[in-house]
């Protein structure tokens, strides 16, 4: 994350961790794909209990086992995010639309090298036909009720975006 110079490492780690406890709330499954490092990889401890894949390379598509578990999930919607959005989020992206999933990139779990190559990288992912947009966006796309326990536990969730 210390790559990043379009969000700042605290943001980014908020709006991941903030994602992960919406995602367990409504038991949507997701996967943390990490670069191998000679210090060991870097993950994002606010993200609840999962076991990091470290993938081969710059696009989490490359990486075998990540795609099937992708795969096994039956699902065709990717919410993607990560650090950079020029090289890992445009990549997985890009090759997760060429494979027919839906793909929303939620920019503010996301950081770029520089606001002009993040939003080089983002237009092509839209002309591809992704979508792009915030973490509370995303959310609130799925969960339109905050009455109902899953709703409370969603906007408390939500409200992290905010500390």
């Amino acid at each position: 994350m210390a790559l990043s110079r379009t969000s700042s490492p605290e943001a980014i780690r908020r709006s991941a961790g903030v994602l992960g406890r919406v995602a367990q709330t409504l038991d949507i499954p997701f996967t943390v794909s990490v670069a191998p490092r000679p210090d060991g990889p870097g993950v994002i401890t606010e993200i609840p209990g999962t076991t990091p894949f470290v993938r081969v390379g710059p696009c989490c598509w490359d990486d075998l086992a990540w795609r099937e578990a992708i795969a096994a999930e039956s699902r065709r919607t990717l919410a993607i995010c990560g650090v950079t959005s020029e090289i890992v989020v445009l990549h997985t992206a890009l090759d997760a639309l060429a494979d027919g999933y839906d793909v929303i990139v939620l920019v503010d779990a996301s950081g770029g090298m520089s606001e002009r190559t993040e939003n080089a990288a983002l237009g092509q992912i839209v002309a591809a036909g992704g979508t792009v947009t915030s973490v509370a966006s995303f959310v609130t796309s799925m969960v339109r009720d905050f009455t109902t326990p899953t709703g409370r536990g969603t906007i408390t969730a939500l409200h992290g975006l905010m500390s």
